[in-house]
């Protein structure tokens, strides 16, 4: 028999993995080329050229007991260093190698922190839409995460909201701009306002308060954006970052956690990050892939393919009368559902063998969500289809 909890998490197991299952099962039936899977960002284009020659010349130039052997628990020590003297290049940051510690990915960065963090009955803040995965992070060490409403006016986070909601037992708060499911990227004043409101709540309680920010999407950003670094704003800022997207690297699990000089409690943190990396059975990041993004910090994927499929999925849903926030980074659109049970939506589309992600999965029921990482030429295919199911809609008059 399973563990009681293990069974809330089954039963609770992610939509989008489960559309992207059904999206394989689909293309069994009717051919890949038919089937128009917007469900899973999993990035379509190729890591960048200078992943493939830094793996080649790892290979053949380092000592293969330095690449495939074990290393300190938080990473190879010049790995951490060139990340931090990355970020103070590009962010004016002062870190060093021992304020970073390298991660299997973003998710084994947030249950390192949180491990690290966390007491039965701690709460951890998250505004709606979020990433569904937070709440079986946080609920995995027996916290709870509280949700602060959307903002559906245009997805910024309500800080009126936000501060009602903070008690004595709130432990963290979790950011994540770009914002998945939305796009959209958090403002400087959004940014400036939640700082003010984490110091004066934890000047009135005297706890500490430590904001989590979760970075995948960091580089991925149009029309000029910009994403403001955390850090620089408030003083308990964690950062949690993946090559992932960036270097279109999510099967190889490599990210990194920084953990700044300016923690309150710093150094035990950073002591228990390190030992959580090992009891949490990671042991270490990739080594392989620690040595590859050493050599590959500054190149990233062509963003411009990203911003050709927004661009061309944000008009044509547009065109048959679809409705969204235009993002400003990662890859996806949040749509509004043209039918108030946005799984029934789904459910038409699969009809016409579209997969989309209920916004329920995210929290924010009433939309859906559209991964762009995926070829131009699907989301060509997939438009007259989108027609179809609008059409087909409007027909029964529900729309």
């Amino acid at each position: 028999m399973i563990s009681e909890k293990m069974v809330s998490y089954v039963n609770n197991s992610s939509a989008i993995r489960a559309m992207f299952e059904e999206g394989k099962r689909l293309a069994a039936i009717y051919g890949a080329e038919n089937v128009y899977d917007f469900s899973l960002g999993n990035p379509n284009l190729p890591a960048p050229q200078e992943v493939k020659e830094a793996i080649h010349q790892i290979l053949e130039e380092e000592d293969p007991v330095l690449v495939h052997g074990y290393m300190g628990n938080s990473g190879y020590d010049d790995v951490r260093e060139a990340v931090a003297a990355s970020l103070n290049r590009r962010f004016g940051t002062s870190f060093a190698g021992e304020h970073i510690v390298m991660t299997v990915g973003a998710a084994g960065g947030m249950n390192v922190i949180m491990k690290t963090l966390l007491n039965p009955g701690d709460e951890v803040l998250a505004f709606a839409p979020y990433f569904g995965e937070y709440r079986a992070y946080v609920t995995n060490y027996d916290s709870v995460l509280k949700v602060v409403p959307p903002n559906t006016e245009d997805f910024q986070p309500d800080l009126l909201e936000f501060e009602r909601r903070i008690t004595p037992k709130t432990k963290a708060v979790i950011v994540n701009t770009p914002n998945n499911p939305t796009g959209v990227v958090y403002s400087e004043e959004t940014i400036r306002g939640l700082a003010d409101i984490l110091r004066r709540k934890q000047q009135e309680y005297g706890t500490a308060i430590y904001l989590i920010s979760d970075e995948p999407y960091r580089e991925l950003v149009y029309d000029g954006n910009e994403v403001p670094y955390l850090t620089n704003y408030y003083e308990n800022t964690i950062v949690g970052y993946s090559f992932s997207k960036s270097l279109s690297l999510p099967g190889e699990r490599i990210g990194y956690l920084v953990l700044p000089p300016s923690l309150e409690d710093g150094e035990a943190i950073r002591s228990a990050a390190n030992v959580a990396t090992r009891i949490l059975g990671y042991v270490n990041a990739p080594s392989l892939f620690q040595r590859v993004i050493m050599r590959c910090l500054d190149a990233q994927v062509d963003v411009d393919y990203y911003n050709r499929n927004r661009e061309a999925l944000y008009e044509g849903l547009s065109k048959v009368g679809l409705t969204c926030i235009k993002p400003q980074g990662a890859f996806y659109l949040f749509v509004k559902s043209p039918l108030e049970d946005e799984k029934e939506f789904c459910e038409a589309a699969k009809r016409h063998n579209l997969l989309l992600v209920p916004g329920s999965s995210f929290d924010c029921p009433g939309y859906v969500r559209l991964a762009y990482c995926v070829s131009y030429e699907m989301i060509e295919r997939s438009l007259p289809h989108f027609a179809e199911l609008m059409e087909e809609i409007r027909e029964e008059g529900k729309a």
